[in-house]
């Protein structure tokens, strides 16, 4: 049965965590691992509750941390489903880090992850449509659909690029590089 399709709003999820010290790496900041299993974790909470099924994690795009996260922030992330196809969804999720004895609030990353409904026997099924209610989300719709289709055109570039490449180009490539070569033959 087809479902008539579920609002941005429905299936709209925030996950608010203090970061605490057992989460810093050395140099006393957040490890971006911690950041990125909240961002997982988030993502599948908005993605399932819009599927209405078990939903795993296809890939995970555009992590780039823009400041660093703080022992003692609140860390929240605002996950939604910015796109619906057959059987997946790409969830937008930004991250704000809060801290709150000084009232300032940051931007750390905003994040795409996609996701895949799978059924009690573990395939991929379909999801309802996204009904989109506002000119922000048919804009996030519309990017989400042009970065899949930039995605689909860099692999294949790149799929090119490495059945193309041959060792004197990649020489060649690598003489102003940061490296040292040191062929065996």
């Amino acid at each position: 049965m087809e479902h008539a399709g579920r609002t941005v709003k429905y299936s709209k999820t925030t996950i608010t965590e203090l970061m605490i010290p057992s989460y810093a790496n050395f140099g006393g900041k957040i490890h971006g691992g911690i950041l990125l299993s909240l961002i997982d974790k988030v993502a599948y909470a908005c993605a399932s509750k819009h599927a209405g099924n078990y939903c795993v994690t296809v890939s995970v795009d555009d992590v780039v941390f823009l400041q660093p996260v703080e022992v003692g922030d609140l860390v929240s992330l605002h996950a939604s489903v910015n796109y619906a196809g057959s059987t997946s969804m790409v969830i937008g999720i930004k991250v704000i880090a809060e801290n709150v004895k000084l009232g300032s609030v940051k931007h750390t990353n905003t994040s795409y992850v996609t996701m895949v409904a799978k059924d009690d026997d573990n395939k991929p099924t379909k999801v309802p449509p996204l009904i989109l209610e506002n000119k922000e989300e048919v804009r996030r719709f519309v990017e989400a659909l042009k970065r899949k289709e930039l995605k689909f055109s860099f692999n294949e570039k790149m799929d090119e690029t490495k059945s193309s490449l041959n060792l004197g180009q990649a020489l060649d490539l690598l003489k102003d590089q940061r490296c040292i070569v040191k062929l065996d033959d």
